[in-house]
C-alpha cells in the first residue's frame, strides 16, 4: 500500500509516467473542488500530457467558469455532486482542492470505489477525522 501511495503522489506531483495500466494513457483524475488556490497547479499539470482532468465536482457555477475560461475548458466536464462525476467519468483518482473540512467526505466517496485520493495539506481537521481517512485507507484505496 505505501508503495502505491508513494506511486500515485510521484504521479500527480511530479508527472512521472508511472501509470500502472497503460503507460501511455494518462492517470484520468476528478478534481473535486475549486476553492483551494492550488487547483492551479493540477490545471498547468494537465498540459505535460501523464494526467487527464475527466471531470470536476464544484457546485458553485460562477467560481467553475471562471476557472473554465482561465484553462479552457467545458463547462460540461463540471457536476455537482461526487456521484455524479463518478458515474460519469470513471475517474482513477481524484484531488481534493475544496475546503480541509470536506476531506473526510471525499475519501469516504471515493476510497470504497477504489478511487485513489489526494487531499491538499493538512489532512484533516481533527484526529477522528483522520483516523477515519486511515481506516478507509487500510481497508481501500489510499490517500496522499
Amino acid at each position: 500500500m505505501r508503495n502505491r501511495l508513494i506511486l500515485i503522489l510521484c504521479l500527480v506531483l511530479f508527472g512521472a509516467d508511472l501509470h500502472s495500466q497503460n503507460a501511455k494513457e494518462p492517470l484520468r483524475v476528478g478534481v473535486i473542488g475549486l476553492t483551494h488556490t492550488h487547483v492551479h497547479w493540477i490545471f498547468g499539470s494537465e498540459p505535460r500530457g501523464d494526467i487527464k482532468i475527466v471531470g470536476i465536482v464544484e457546485p458553485n457555477r460562477e467560481l467553475a467558469q471562471r476557472y473554465a475560461d482561465q484553462y479552457n475548458f467545458s463547462m460540461d466536464k463540471v457536476y455537482d455532486t461526487m456521484d455524479e462525476l463518478f458515474n460519469n467519468t470513471q475517474p482513477e483518482a481524484v484531488t481534493a482542492f475544496g475546503t480541509i473540512y470536506a476531506h473526510l467526505e471525499v475519501v469516504e466517496a471515493a476510497a470504497p470505489l477504489g478511487i485513489h485520493v489526494m487531499v491538499e495539506k493538512p489532512l484533516a481537521v481533527s484526529m477522528e477525522h483522520a483516523l477515519k481517512m486511515k481506516a478507509l485507507q487500510k481497508s481501500t484505496a489510499f490517500i496522499c
